[in-house]
């Protein structure tokens, strides 16, 4: 089994504010794919990353996970792909690690 974690920015690379409803649509099909959904969304998460010109990005993202029996690698790739340009971001980071259920 994998846990599924995708770390979602609130603001676009311009700073924009990113509406609701593209919230929406990720957790709808999410949850339509994988029979469910967790969100860390009352409070979000602040992620650093560190560019090619040393430059810190400062970021609020919003952390949803799903588990899923296996890792459909090329499934995972095309939708972080649809994401950045939904998003209008140049990387989303998706990540997924072995778990267990107990």
């Amino acid at each position: 089994m994998y846990l599924i974690q995708l770390l979602l920015p609130l603001e676009d690379n311009d700073g924009q504010r990113l509406p609701g409803a593209l919230f929406r649509e990720v957790r709808e099909e999410l949850v339509a794919r994988f029979g469910g959904l967790t969100a860390f969304s009352r409070a979000p998460v602040e992620g650093l990353c560190q560019d090619e010109t040393q430059r810190v990005e400062d970021d609020e993202l919003l952390v949803y996970e799903v588990m899923t029996e296996a890792l459909d690698r090329a499934w995972w790739a095309d939708y972080r792909r649809r994401l950045e340009k939904a998003f209008r971001q140049r990387e989303i980071l998706i990540r997924a690690q072995p778990t267990e259920r107990l």
